[in-house]
């Protein structure tokens, strides 16, 4: 029974397979036909129908656009990632050849320079290799030997071509020396060729090199040239090279710089050379070098050591702007101590102690020595009375109303200025710290016034005579301009003061072979202006040495000291000396020019 009732099923179920496809079927074609779209068929006012899209055909289109995209990446889909490396790398030596002219060529001698470079390499295969290398460069060696390629090529093929090959490159770069000295990779080049020049070529190099030292040694990279033929060349080539720094005239003219002279000294005396024009033509060398940190070559150093031999003002300089004393006082015045007596007699040893006793002061800085300072860096004085007065009403002005504008608080008197101490309304040109301030730490805080004034009174005599340690004695006698050695050196400049008393209260004798400080021309001026300057000395001089005495010195050169009494503008000093001078002047033993005589009388 079941298996009759399976072969009934069977054909039951094939029947209704048939009818379901039957029934899409019927589905199907019972869909109703979709009509063209017609713009004819639509009325003029109403809007347009779009035409309808089965779904079938609107999963057609982005699979056509995703088709069509494929179809257009296929060649960059098929690239592996060696061929587009491969692609990249044409394209960058296409352009390679078209930025550089001798591309080509550099790799050529790129592949002969990895062949003749190595060490196993046996002379014959070398030289052929050089010998052809030098061969593709023939004509171009100054075009390449700017490129780092090249250059090395260049250096490997000079250092092992034969003499006839190197003389052969030698003549091709020479005439383009100096460009190639400035370039970053053929001064090797350039130094190589150096190295390996005969006498008579390292001699057209260094002439070849005149008149373009300063401008070579004030660049990093041709310097380096200038210091390597400096330090190949003979005592003659070296100085060649020296004396375009020392001189425009020397700069100038070749014929100058043949003298055998070697220091700048004697130089400027053998071709009678202003020292003030020499100064200033090697500060204006020096400087530009200085700035840019090259003073490691030796040829910097000679210039450097005979600019100071000259040079009155360096010490000055650097005095008058570094604000680092301390540094100052280890390196420099400790130096200084030891030789105090040799500088203050010495014609410019005495100017370092002179600006820091009475800064810029014409009596003892020439015009020329004033403008080479420039009035800019010497920051130890102070400005002058009236410059610094004007400035101070100008500035209190400004700083009472803006502090009046900004901060009701601020007190101002009634002349309108404010509480700001007087030192710090002004700054130092040159350095930050104040330049009374600098000196004062300079000359007492160093202890270099303290040992100057013991040399004073052990030396006062000489000093006196000198005719320029006389300068040195006054200032320091005189306590400092603004007074700055008091009152911390009182006690010793009393002692300064009563050492040169006791050289004048010696007695005159015609015998002595030795001529008093009174009778002398520099000491007889210089104890003349201390009177006439400095009441305190005036004073010890008159009680100690010159009380009693006037008649006796009231003729020659110590007249002139006798009459400064009468001529002081301190009444003190007058008063003290009038009782005996006046019946010296009426009797006409001691003549006092009528101007000052009448003015005293007034």
């Amino acid at each position: 029974m079941a298996a009759k009732n399976q072969q009934t099923q069977k054909p039951k179920k094939r029947k209704q397979i048939s009818h379901s496809k039957v029934e899409r079927d019927s589905s199907k074609s019972k869909k109703p036909k979709l009509l063209a779209y017609n713009p004819s068929n639509n009325p003029p006012n109403k809007p347009l129908k779009k035409p309808f899209k089965s779904p079938k055909q609107k999963q057609k289109h982005p699979s056509d656009s995703k088709f069509k995209k494929s179809d257009s990446g296929n060649e960059n889909k098929e690239l592996t990632k060696r061929e587009r490396r491969l692609q990249a790398k044409e394209l960058a030596e296409a352009r390679k050849k078209k930025r550089k002219p001798h591309y080509t060529l550099e790799q050529e001698l790129a592949s002969l320079w990895e062949k003749m470079r190595r060490r196993n390499i046996a002379k014959e295969d070398r030289s052929k290799l050089i010998t052809e290398a030098l061969q593709k460069m023939k004509g171009k060696i100054p075009e390449i030997a700017s490129s780092h390629v090249s250059s090395r090529v260049l250096q490997t093929c000079v250092k092992y071509c034969s003499q006839t090959e190197r003389d052969a490159v030698f003549a091709e770069l020479l005439p383009h020396l100096l460009t190639l000295a400035c370039n970053t990779y053929a001064v090797h080049l350039v130094k190589k060729m150096l190295d390996t020049a005969s006498k008579p070529q390292l001699a057209g190099v260094i002439s070849s090199l005149r008149g373009h030292v300063a401008s070579l040694l004030r660049h990093m990279v041709g310097s380096v040239v200038i210091e390597h033929a400096y330090q190949l060349g003979n005592a003659t080539q070296k100085q060649e090279l020296l004396m375009e720094l020392y001189s425009t005239e020397l700069h100038l003219f070749k014929d100058l710089t043949s003298i055998k002279e070697s220091r700048l000294v004697d130089v400027i005396s053998k071709l009678s050379l202003q020292k003030s024009s020499v100064l200033r033509h090697m500060s204006s060398v020096i400087q530009p070098i200085l700035e840019k940190g090259i003073v490691d070559h030796s040829m910097i150093h000679r210039v450097l050591i005979e600019y100071l031999s000259i040079a009155d003002q360096v010490l000055i300089c650097i005095f008058s702007m570094v604000d680092d004393t301390k540094l100052i006082t280890k390196i420099v015045i400790r130096e200084l101590q030891t030789t105090l007596k040799e500088l203050a007699l010495d014609k410019s040893g005495r100017r370092l102690l002179l600006q820091l006793l009475h800064p810029n002061c014409s009596r003892y800085l020439n015009p020329n020595d004033l403008a080479s300072l420039n009035l800019s860096v010497p920051s130890l004085s102070a400005k002058n009375e009236s410059e610094v007065q004007s400035e101070k009403i100008s500035m209190d002005e400004e700083s009472s109303k803006e502090a009046a504008m900004s901060d009701p608080d601020v007190t101002t008197t009634e002349s309108g200025k404010n509480d700001t101490p007087e030192e710090n309304l002004y700054s130092a040109e040159g350095g930050k710290k104040d330049p009374f301030l600098r000196r004062r730490e300079l000359l007492v805080s160093s202890g270099l016034t303290e040992n100057l004034v013991d040399v004073c009174i052990e030396n006062a005599g000489e000093l006196l005579a000198s005719n320029f340690g006389k300068e040195v004695i006054f200032e320091v006698a005189m306590g400092g301009s603004d007074g700055i050695l008091h009152p911390t050196l009182d006690e010793k400049l009393n002692n300064l003061h009563e050492a040169i008393a006791a050289l004048v209260a010696k007695p005159k004798s015609e015998e002595s072979e030795e001529e008093h400080v009174l009778e002398n021309f520099h000491s007889s001026r210089t104890i003349r202006k201390l009177v006439l300057d400095c009441p305190a000395f005036a004073s010890t001089l008159w009680k100690k040495s010159l009380e009693g005495k006037c008649q006796l010195w009231a003729q020659g050169h110590s007249s002139k000291v006798v009459c400064a009494f009468w001529e002081s503008s301190d009444s003190k000093v007058r008063k003290m000396a009038k009782e005996e001078l006046q019946p010296l002047i009426d009797g006409g033993i001691l003549k006092i020019p009528e101007t000052k005589q009448s003015a005293n009388e007034g």
